[in-house]
């Protein structure tokens, strides 16, 4: 029973991505079949076809699910803080793609849980049907999508999709809401990294100006700069301070 549910709700969660999609038919979920033989009827021909469908739909599936979340933003200011340290690859990339998953997990917590009660739940149990359920469970993921989206670029993938003016959220389609919510991000994301840069960029510049006025132009001010940058860095408990303001950007 264990795993029937576990298979029940990975099911689920693929149907859910299909919704991102502009299409407005009923999703069925076809039955695999492993092996190779003659396609003779033109429905065994449409069920190989759902197939390829189905594994392409799974191959995307964990870049659909991270482009819908917080990851976007957490993991481009985490790699610019790093970026303006100076430390070269230190943390690893391992250590801030894991890191940004953490918290994309913490941030999202709300919005899981209540597709896992509102959704999952009452359709592992027959409580409701699949269409009801994808419906259920795309609305506190459009929700956050929505909370994190700027008008200007809504309103520029609503004109470019040649789409009647909506009147209201729900008359926001989720292929257009999608490309709109990563934009916004990627413009926070770099307005923050902006204002990370900053001091970093003030140390860079008084290490440079001391420098060349004691005539020492040959030597690379990256390299002294990187300790005044690191001390800066732990006195303020930069880590603690970028962590936290990226968190708090998300509560609205």
């Amino acid at each position: 029973m264990k795993f029937l549910n576990i298979r029940r709700g990975g099911a689920f969660f693929a149907a859910l991505l299909l919704t991102l999609l502009p299409s407005q038919a009923a999703m069925t979920f076809p039955n695999i079949n492993i092996g190779l033989q003659t396609a003779n009827t033109p429905q065994d021909f449409t069920n190989g076809l759902q197939i390829l469908i189905w594994l392409t739909i799974l191959t995307l599936a964990p870049s659909i699910l991270i482009m819908t979340t917080s990851f976007i933003r957490l993991v481009v200011v985490l790699s610019l803080t790093r970026q303006a340290l100076g430390a070269g690859t230190l943390p690893p990339n391992q250590v801030i793609t894991s890191l940004a998953l953490i918290l994309t997990f913490f941030i999202m917590a709300p919005t899981f849980n209540e597709i896992n009660q509102n959704a999952l739940q009452p359709y592992m149990q027959n409580q409701i049907t699949q269409q009801v359920a994808l419906d259920r469970g795309i609305v506190p993921v459009r929700n956050f999508m929505f909370k994190q989206t700027h008008e200007k670029e809504l309103a520029l993938f609503v004109r470019m999709a040649k789409i009647e003016k909506p009147k209201n959220k729900d008359d926001v389609p989720t292929y257009v809401l999608l490309p709109a919510f990563i934009l916004s991000e990627l413009k926070t994301a770099f307005t923050i990294g902006f204002v990370v840069y900053l001091p970093f960029l003030v140390i860079d510049i008084v290490v440079s100006s001391v420098l060349v006025s004691m005539g020492m132009m040959f030597l690379p001010p990256t390299m002294i700069a990187l300790p005044f940058k690191l001390i800066m860095f732990v006195m303020v408990d930069g880590w603690y301070l970028v962590v936290k303001s990226l968190v708090e950007s998300f509560v609205r």
